[in-house]
């Protein structure tokens, strides 16, 4: 009969849970504004996308995100493609063309 190894159950157990939590904040950061095509940021202008970029954080790590892609997607729609610099995850952050000012 084999003896059992503790340490080796509540390494697999860590491992399950981290993978757990960073399926869950996936999931979230498809749930929060640009995370996803159905829920855009709204901004003014093409050229504040950068800067509401650099103010974003990377929900794995709350590291920064360095713009790798900037295209639009349709009328009015912006996809950035953009990779945290300290876990080097890839991402699609979506923008909304809109304008506050009166027509």
């Amino acid at each position: 009969m084999r003896r059992k190894r503790p340490e080796r159950t509540a390494r697999r157990s860590r491992e399950r849970y981290a993978r757990r939590l960073v399926r869950d904040r996936e999931r979230l950061a498809q749930l929060t504004p640009g995370g996803s095509e159905e829920r855009p940021i709204e901004v003014d202008s093409p050229a504040v996308i950068e800067g509401r970029v650099g103010s974003l954080r990377c929900p794995q790590c709350d590291g920064e995100y360095a713009l790798d892609d900037h295209q639009s997607a349709g009328p009015g729609m912006r996809v950035v493609s953009v990779t945290c610099r300290m876990c080097r995850v890839p991402r699609q952050l979506w923008f909304r063309l809109g304008s506050s000012a009166p027509s």
